[in-house]
């Protein structure tokens, strides 16, 4: 039930309810639409900090959703949590017109240390006739990141800051955002919103940590490649440079585009269709050696950043880093503690840097591993200036640690989704085939994880087949980290997911497969459907009808015994 105070609110905003976006966009409207301050216990709303703006013909494009020109207010306001002093937490909600509004409500995420993606998220919203959000977290301002904030001085986290990125800051603002929706718009207590949330990477962790928490916040939530597991996540962005340390081998970035572009040519035909892109890396990984590579020359050009031109033959050091890399993390035991990304993917985390004076490659420390490294575990800094003495074992302590120390806030991996199922709940989950940055079997075996948990009695089909009633996951051909993939432009990107999600849920359209388009290359504009885990993809009649296949084979070259690990890993 909603509190008197705001439905009282409501009832008044109903009299007046502004029927032009010019009518709509002011501070006293704004002002008079806020939620009492007493709407969550703890937090104080500045009424005086309302500011508004009205945006016309504004042209937006995106991945994640299709062109468009929008118009819409742009409304900011100020809270406060009481009893914490010099704090402040800003929000900032784009405002369809009324005519447009079509009772819905939009949370947005962030990406790396970001809980926000700027303006480049919100426009989703508007182009669906909701009224979209983000938050600044209470780090400073919307162009300020977690990590700022983090470190109150070394060795002392800034734990109010760690909860806000963690979880609280998005459930304050769906609750704050949906409160001031229902307002402005004066929806009455019998009217429904449709609160939704889209974000990918950290953005997608986000989403899962109010998914995993408060059952009845969204009713659809849109996430991709989210980066929860976070101590194992961010710890696994370092292990390429530690393979390359202990090989004591630091391969050119043209070697490794060849065996990049080597394996796309090789497993391209292994979903029956030859296009240019890697839809089954499952079988890529199960059936193609990148031994047979050895001895294959390359060559690149000099870059404008300073690499100098490339050229040689790709040695069997240089493939023994690759496979190693793909192998994934193992302790010295030989156990293995994580995994890796798929087969085609590029090798970003074992980028190297050229040194001018002794004419070589060497190690370039991934600063998205080092940065956590330095700020979470040593509390020091948020830079990592060496990797001496760190070994695969090292790795382990690490994530083993940061697993146990942020459990509660960062780890985001809790498998039990019965409140937010219960509530009627859905979620679209997605994943890059080639992501180069969080690997693919993180997403699945988070699947995985939920199903073996909700519905532990039944076989795999009858659980496989209950979860996607209302919990889907796509992997996306060719895709590298939350956008298309240059490396193979024919491969298809989900950029209707909100649509999607907004009919499967207000009427009831099951997403068996999910819409997608080529948005570069020779085949741009083509349509395209990807399949349904743990369904995979199976051209038939030479490449003209995709088939969603069981392959026991293949699933099981997904799951991994991370034996290396002493408590069970979501």
């Amino acid at each position: 039930m909603r509190p008197t105070h705001l439905l009282t609110l409501a009832a008044l905003a109903t009299a007046t309810t502004p029927s032009t976006l010019t009518d709509l966009c002011t501070d006293t409207v704004a002002q008079a639409a806020l939620p009492a301050s007493e709407f969550i216990q703890g937090i104080t709303i500045d009424p005086s900090s309302i500011t508004t703006n009205i945006v016309t013909n504004s042209s937006v494009s995106s991945n994640d959703y299709p062109s468009a020109t929008i118009s819409y207010c742009n409304v900011t306001f100020a809270y406060s949590h009481d009893g914490i002093a010099g704090d402040q937490v800003l929000l900032e909600i784009w405002l369809p017109a009324p005519s447009a509004f079509q009772n819905r409500w939009l949370s947005t995420g962030g990406g790396g240390y970001a809980i926000n993606s700027g303006s480049s998220s919100l426009p989703g919203g508007i182009i669906y006739g909701a009224a979209s959000g983000m938050t600044d977290g209470g780090f400073g301002s919307f162009s300020k990141q977690a990590d700022s904030a983090l470190l109150l001085a070394n060795g002392t986290l800034n734990y109010e800051a760690l909860y806000m990125f963690a979880y609280k800051a998005h459930h304050e603002l769906s609750t704050l955002g949906k409160a001031f929706t229902r307002n402005i718009y004066g929806l009455t207590s019998t009217e429904k919103l449709y609160a939704y949330y889209q974000g990918c990477s950290e953005g997608g962790r986000e989403g899962w940590s109010q998914v995993q928490r408060y059952g009845d916040e969204w009713d659809g939530a849109v996430i991709g490649a989210p980066a929860f597991r976070w101590s194992f996540q961010q710890t696994q962005h370092l292990y390429s440079n530690i393979v390359e340390k202990t090989l004591n081998h630091y391969p050119s970035p043209c070697e490794f585009d060849l065996i990049v572009n080597e394996t796309i040519t090789a497993c391209d035909p292994l979903d029956g269709k030859t296009d240019g892109v890697v839809a089954r890396t499952d079988l890529c990984l199960l059936d193609y050696n990148i031994t047979t590579l050895i001895g294959k020359p390359y060559t690149c050009a000099a870059s404008s950043f300073g690499s100098p031109a490339q050229n040689g033959t790709l040695s069997s050091e240089t493939i023994e880093v690759a496979q190693t890399i793909l192998n994934g993390l193992h302790d010295s035991n030989g156990k293995r503690v994580y995994f890796s990304y798929q087969p085609s993917a590029a090798f970003d985390d074992a980028e190297t840097q050229y040194n001018s004076t002794t004419g070589t490659w060497g190690l370039d420390i991934d600063q998205l591993g080092g940065e956590y490294i330095a700020l979470l575990v040593n509390k020091n800094g948020t830079t990592l200036s060496s990797l001496d003495g760190v070994t695969y074992d090292t790795l382990k302590e690490w994530i083993i640690s940061g697993m146990l120390e942020y459990y509660s806030t960062l780890q985001t991996s809790w498998p039990d989704l019965t409140p937010f199922h219960s509530a009627g709940g859905k979620v679209l989950h997605y994943h890059g085939d080639a992501d180069y940055s969080i690997p693919t079997a993180s997403s699945v075996r988070f699947w995985e994880s939920v199903r073996s948990t909700m519905y532990p009695k039944e076989s795999y089909n009858a659980s496989a087949e209950a979860l996607n009633d209302w919990y889907r996951l796509y992997t996306v051909p060719g895709a590298g980290h939350c956008a298309p993939n240059d490396a193979m432009p024919n491969g298809p990107w989900p950029q209707t997911n909100l649509a999607v999600m907004i009919e499967w849920v207000e009427k009831g359209v099951v997403p068996t497969t999910l819409n997608a388009t080529v948005l570069q290359g020779e085949n741009e504009g083509q349509n395209q459907q990807l399949c349904a885990w743990p369904l995979r993809p199976l051209w038939a009649d030479d490449g003209e009808t995709l088939e969603c296949v069981y392959d026991q084979r293949s699933i099981d070259s997904w799951h991994y015994d991370l034996d290396a690990v002493p408590l069970p890993v979501y």
